[in-house]
């Protein structure tokens, strides 16, 4: 801790002295290397921030882990030694126990269903939500589509899904939405899993197209089925402590310029989803896009009934689902 701690210092020193002409500088925290969707999206927020406050207020971005891995990041932020932080819902299911809900399989249909809930009245709450964790939530990105892919065959129906192995996360989520579709999880470190799948350990995994492109995993498992079942948001939130240093017009430019980038970031995340798809569709993958997604819905009522049990989560979710 004491390590990170000197480390952690010694970057914000540095920041602080490329950033000397600006009266505030937001250090903000990313998991993901420079040049991604969602560090591009951030640094789209601080070109406009600079902008629009003359170079008051600066947003100097640190990815690929420099000041901690998602969790710790996000604690780091809610006691305002970071003032920012780009992270998954899933990082705050045991701070802001709302996000575990929003993880749920096959809640929303489509990005665009996604984008409308999020956008909405339910963001606000949910935004609300983190307010409470000293957290001022800013914009929801977006995480991308998890998909299932295998070695065997086409799956476009749940039927297919019977008895195959696949691996997921250690998560009970996922263990208990595969049982619920008839498959097996087998939960493992990703490393492992190209040559699991290459030696027939298990059958396939399930990932967004970037990560089933940039992993190998299309060069053994060539089937991708298109069923979008976890769609996790993410979130660019600044520390309260951060935000009420800054006066009501400067909050209010801050977080316009974030809804922007939320924009600027989904149209990056998309064009990065459609060039990995054509990278691994010229190799010889096969994107199986006809899918009964309504049965995959369907058998997933056991998985709502154990995690969405409280007359609040399952008026969420209707709600979710009625978002137009």
């Amino acid at each position: 801790m004491k390590l990170l701690t000197t480390t952690l210092a010694a970057l914000i020193a540095t920041a602080s002295f490329a950033a000397a002409e600006c009266e505030t500088t937001l250090r903000s925290s990313d998991t993901h290397p420079d040049g991604y969707p969602t560090v591009e999206g951030v640094k789209a927020m601080a070109a406009e921030v600079k902008e629009k406050t003359g170079g008051r207020i600066c947003i100097e971005v640190f990815p690929s882990s420099q000041l901690g891995e998602e969790k710790d990041t996000i604690e780091q932020t809610q006691f305002g030694v970071i003032d920012m932080v780009r992270a998954s819902f899933g990082s705050f299911n045991d701070i802001v126990p709302v996000t575990q809900t929003l993880s749920l399989p096959y809640l929303f249909t489509s990005p665009e269903h996604q984008h409308a809930v999020m956008d909405g009245p339910i963001g606000e709450e949910i935004a609300a939500a983190f307010a409470e964790k000293d957290l001022i939530a800013l914009a929801y990105y977006d995480g991308g589509a998890r998909n299932f892919y295998n070695s065997q065959k086409p799956i476009q129906s749940v039927e297919d899904l019977k008895g195959m192995k696949f691996r997921v996360m250690q998560n009970d989520v996922f263990v208990d939405m595969m049982s619920a579709l008839g498959a097996n999880a087998t939960p493992m470190p990703y490393g492992e899993v190209y040559s699991s799948i290459q030696t027939g350990v298990i059958d396939g995994a399930e990932n967004n197209f970037p990560s089933y492109d940039s992993s190998g995993h299309a060069e053994v498992a060539k089937y991708f089925t298109l069923d979008q079942h976890l769609m996790v948001p993410e979130l660019v939130a600044v520390s309260k402590t951060a935000w009420e240093k800054l006066t009501p017009e400067d909050q209010e430019i801050l977080r316009t310029a974030a809804r922007n980038s939320a924009t600027v970031q989904r149209r990056l995340w998309a064009e990065q989803e459609k060039a990995s798809e054509e990278k691994v569709v010229a190799a010889g993958a096969e994107v199986i896009k006809d899918v009964d997604k309504t049965a995959f819905i369907e058998a997933m009522a056991p998985v709502y009934e154990k995690y969405a049990d409280t007359p609040e989560e399952q008026d969420l979710v209707k709600r979710i689902r009625e978002t137009k």
